[in-house]
């Protein structure tokens, strides 16, 4: 049986920092976004995700991967925006099983609508408070996170 390694001071320290910087920068954005748009932050995700696949949208299987969610996940909210009108479901050609979604022009005023206030929070509570090197620092780090975890399949 392997020995635990336990984390050292200063291992916590940047541990317990990262858990209590990333729950309030979310639960921040989360608030923002419900207040000032109606929507939840996996919905707006969902929202810019579209936008930037273009008309003719991403399949249900690929749009979950990029937003590391369920499938099931996925389909409630899909469910969600499509009551709005915001996204439509669509047949992929040829695929029988095939599933896409993409944005209807009530989809895209939301998403316009909602981005500036958005933006300007994720400034407010975490990109204004770090200089330059803080930024780069950060994302590379986080960045180094994200690769491993998806060369581990997590």
């Amino acid at each position: 049986m392997a020995k635990t390694r336990w984390l050292d001071e200063q291992e916590m320290a940047a541990w317990t920092a990262f858990l209590e910087a990333s729950h309030r920068v979310f639960r921040s954005v989360e608030q923002q976004l419900k207040e000032e748009a109606g929507l939840s932050h996996p919905q707006y995700e969902i929202l810019v995700k579209l936008a930037a696949a273009g008309g003719a949208g991403l399949r249900m299987t690929e749009l979950a991967e990029s937003l590391i969610t369920s499938k099931s996940g996925l389909t409630y909210q899909i469910g969600r925006l499509e009551e709005r009108g915001l996204v439509v479901r669509g047949e992929v050609p040829g695929d029988i099983r095939g599933v896409t979604a993409r944005l209807t022009d009530a989809g895209v005023a939301a998403l316009r609508a909602a981005a500036p206030g958005h933006v300007a929070r994720v400034r407010e509570v975490l990109i204004d408070g770090l200089d330059r090197h803080q930024l780069t620092v950060l994302a590379e780090a986080l960045g180094e996170v994200s690769d491993r975890l998806r060369e581990h399949g997590a």
